[in-house]
């Protein structure tokens, strides 16, 4: 029957407007056996009796009502089932999202944006034809079929006898030739969710694979990943059009054999026109909720395939975010040092440990650059910080207490966070530097856009802050965008400043222009830099080197120089290239 335990947990949540679909659709299943009935007798009255129009009236306003309340009862068994289907759609993208809120940043970096996209819009939408129609139709195909035949055979128990030879035929090759379909269906599903995530990847990075002469490599990719799709989605049509054929083979020559012994009775006088016409007009029926289920089947497996990948997300493990009230104010912060004592992180899956027994202090009001080689745990450690993970082991401590002690709320309230590509919305300027303080003033704004250099390309734009600037940004350059996250972290003014490599993909130009806003932000601010650049972590106070996970090295940069390994190499090969 195809029906997955989870997806049927959701439809009791929201069981009324279906019950009421499935009987709504049952009494116009009632209506449709009258409207047969007095059909037949109308027939019989006109054309065997010869009975006059007058006399017939009746019958010709019973077969109106009839066939008008069918109508009314189809009517509202799909609008129930479209009611209660985009209760459910509502309620299970609620779910997601703020599951995939809860799972923070670390997971959204690790799968493909697009694929998860995918999931979230077209996933969430494929589950319509599922619920508002496969599910109703299995209990019309049940209810149906049993009540035509129950009709007929008082009647005709002969034609009785061939509807429920004939009918199990219907699911049976519907079963057969399902399960081959559910698997392409699943397949297919994943082929478009593969595409969805490698076409999104392609177009974010497309100015990068410009600035290398890259892009038209991947046009060949694209291609290929689009013709995979093409050949799955054939595929799967190809079956479910072998399936509808099959389908309507049998209920066409059901309905065949049934019209051939009706009328070979007929001649010898076995069966009574009116009764024998009423048997007729209701065989096609008796197949038709078969056939529709077959179909409708079809249609609800794309949504089954969707719910695996919707599921994967619900049911991930959230990280373990601890979260305790404290008397702790926000004063402190920027008055005390972070201590981080023992840290250790292993990802799930892997065999090594990203951060392992990680001590040491961030002084309170200075500045301490994090330099590694890419892997070496520079961005867990941040994570930590930010709290987007809890560690395995070891705690960070503020004025001797654990910051998992603190709000998780108020904790991040207390802190600036530049990443190395901020994420902009499409919506204004404004509004995208109010993120980080909606209740900012005007004039705390116009410092912010001061502060950052901003000022000047305002009075450039259209509409000033109120121009829209694109979903991440589109209508900036890379230089403009980092103004903007910059512009956020002045107008919070957090005593705590993480800076993710800010100046990473930065031209020297730019990173002379961006580097006098940075070092006013992080001037009498408890600052943490993830930091190659050797200007940047040569004005550090303090230096920590990490490698595989573990501190191989504390200090400032003239004492690191003389302790030579990893810091004096990667300094060395900075200057070389840069002379």
């Amino acid at each position: 029957m195809n029906i997955d335990r989870r997806l049927f947990q959701l439809l009791k949540e929201e069981r009324a407007p279906f019950i009421l679909s499935i009987i709504s659709g049952c009494i116009a299943s009632v209506m449709l056996i009258a409207q047969a009935y007095y059909l037949s007798a109308i027939i019989d009255g006109a054309f065997i009796q010869k009975i006059g129009i007058v006399t017939l009236v009746p019958l010709f306003g019973f077969f109106g009502l009839f066939s008008i309340l069918r109508m009314l009862f189809n009517w509202s068994s799909h609008t129930e089932a479209n009611r209660g289907t985009l209760r459910i759609r509502e309620k299970l993208f609620n779910r997601l999202t703020v599951k995939v809120g809860s799972l923070g940043p670390v997971y959204t970096r690790s799968v493909q944006s697009g694929r998860l996209s995918t999931t979230l819009l077209k996933g969430v939408e494929a589950l319509d034809a599922y619920y508002s129609q496969y599910i109703p139709q299995i209990f019309f195909a049940l209810f149906t079929p049993l009540l035509i035949v129950s009709c007929i055979f008082p009647g005709d128990w002969i034609s009785g006898l061939i509807l429920l030879a004939t009918a199990p035929l219907i699911p049976l090759f519907m079963i057969l030739i399902g399960k081959s379909a559910s698997a392409m269906t699943e397949k297919q599903w994943k082929t478009m969710s593969r595409m969805s995530g490698f076409f999104l990847d392609v177009l974010q990075g497309l100015p990068t694979l410009k600035l290398f002469a890259q892009s038209k490599k991947q046009r060949s990719a694209i291609e290929e990943s689009g013709e995979n799709f093409r050949l799955a989605t054939m595929r799967v049509l190809k079956v479910a059009f072998l399936s509808s054929l099959t389908l309507e083979l049998v209920g066409t020559i059901g309905t065949a054999v049934i019209a051939v012994g009706i009328g070979l009775r007929i001649m010898k006088g076995a069966i009574g026109f009116q009764p024998a016409l009423f048997v007729l007009l209701l065989t096609p029926d008796f197949y038709l909720p078969l056939r529709q289920l077959g179909t409708k089947f079809h249609a609800g497996m794309e949504g089954v395939s969707a719910s695996k990948e919707i599921f994967a997300i619900l049911e991930q493990p959230a990280p373990a975010i601890k979260q305790k009230a404290s008397s702790i104010t926000a004063e402190p912060f920027g008055r005390y040092p972070l201590l981080l004592n023992n840290l250790s992180y292993s990802y799930p899956g892997s065999e090594s440990a990203a951060l392992d027994g990680v001590t040491a202090t961030i002084p309170a009001g200075k500045t301490t650059a994090i330099i590694g080689p890419s892997g070496s745990g520079k961005s867990t450690l941040i994570n930590l910080l930010l709290r987007f993970q809890e560690p395995a082991a070891g705690t960070i401590t503020l004025n001797g207490t654990p910051i998992h002690e603190i709000l998780l709320e108020e904790w991040h309230k207390e802190i600036s966070w530049v990443p190395q590509h901020p994420y902009l919305f499409n919506a204004t300027l404004k509004e995208n530097i109010l993120l980080a303080r909606p209740e900012a003033t005007e004039k705390e704004l116009s410092i912010a856009l001061k502060e950052t250099g901003l000022t000047s390309f305002v009075s450039t734009l259209p509409n000033g802050v109120e121009t829209m600037i694109g979903e991440q940004g589109s209508r900036l350059s890379g230089g403009e965008a980092q103004r903007v996250a910059l512009a956020r972290a002045f107008l919070k003014n957090a005593p705590l400043l993480i800076l993710d490599e800010p100046m990473s993909h930065t031209d020297p130009e730019l990173e002379a222009a961006l580097r006098s806003s940075i070092e006013k932000l992080m001037h009498g601010r408890t600052t943490l830099v993830i930091a190659h650049r050797l200007e940047t972590i040569m004005k550090a106070e303090q230096i920590i080197v990490i490698s595989g996970g573990k501190i191989t090295g504390i200090g400032t940069h003239d004492e690191l120089l003389k302790a030579g390994g990893f810091y004096r190499h990667a300094m060395q090969l900075q200057q070389e290239t840069v002379a």
